[in-house]
């Protein structure tokens, strides 16, 4: 059974758009099936970088706390929705609990693999999977080995950092871009071949087109569609369990267009769930 949480956190975007991520969010949750959805109550203060590189470092923690106790509470497959790509950290860590030989495939336009010291945004959303390799804020960072670099994936990505790009090279992480990924035998072989033992999926929508969705905040051309992001992990799917799941990155230009990309968002959820 699936299980839906409802995460919509802002604090980790560096949008101007950022509160809009609410809108999508509470948009998404309203096509959710009732009975298996919490919505959590997120504070909505900025907080406060506690004298690190990490803005809003006070309320992501708070955040954070507050996903980490509604997963505990349950052994089923949950799909997080955001809100912005921080609130896939505590999941992650979630399901690499349970599944300590995680694989964690993170379909992003970006990499989101900066660090407090190299972010030019200071916003954690562009540091989240850096944090789950263990290098970033201890505050907001998984312990290192929790997923080892030869488990993730970074799929998708098309804008990239130069420090981003040093760590890809140090860490040895499988990148496979938007023309390897239409094909996506050799993504599920990669995630079967890493020895993993179940997959975690992280789908920012902006790796999809632009062309696919307009709630998107940080458009990057040339991206996947709905069609080839939902072949792609399908095909995952059927190398390995499933341990959980993220969705972040809706951003409605305004609440009166939050339902405007809603069945390419719902197919997408259809994979992932």
């Amino acid at each position: 059974m699936t299980r839906y949480l409802v995460v919509p956190q802002w604090q980790g975007s560096p949008s101007s758009r950022a509160m809009q991520l609410i809108d999508g969010a509470q948009a998404i949750a309203g096509d959710l099936p009732r009975s298996s959805t919490t919505i959590l109550d997120v504070p909505m203060e900025a907080g406060e970088a506690l004298g690190t590189g990490v803005h809003r470092l006070s309320s992501l923690q708070r955040i954070r706390d507050q996903v980490s106790a509604a997963l505990d509470s349950s052994g089923d497959v949950v799909l997080t929705v955001g809100g912005d790509c921080g609130v896939a950290l505590a999941p992650i860590a979630h399901a690499a609990a349970r599944h300590p030989e995680l694989a964690v495939v993170w379909f992003d336009a970006h990499p989101d693999l900066n660090t407090p010291d190299s972010s030019p945004s200071g916003a954690f959303a562009g540091m989240v999977l850096r944090a789950v390799l263990g290098d970033g804020e201890p505050g907001l960072s998984l312990p290192p080995g929790t997923v080892p670099a030869e488990r993730v994936f970074v799929a998708g990505a098309r804008s990239y950092d130069d420090p981003e790009l040093d760590a890809v090279a140090r860490a040895g992480i499988a990148t496979f871009d938007v023309d390897a990924l239409r094909d996506p035998d050799g993504l599920a072989a990669a995630v079967r071949d890493s020895g993993a033992s179940a997959v975690y999926f992280h789908v920012d929508v902006d790796v999809l087109d632009p062309a696919e969705i307009t709630g998107n905040a940080h458009p990057e051309p040339f991206g996947l569609s709905v069609a080839e992001l939902t072949a792609a992990i399908s095909r995952v799917r059927a190398e390995l369990p499933l341990a959980g799941a993220s969705l972040a990155g809706y951003s409605p230009a305004s609440l009166a267009t939050a339902n405007d990309d809603l069945g390419a968002i719902l197919r997408v959820v259809g994979a992932l769930a």
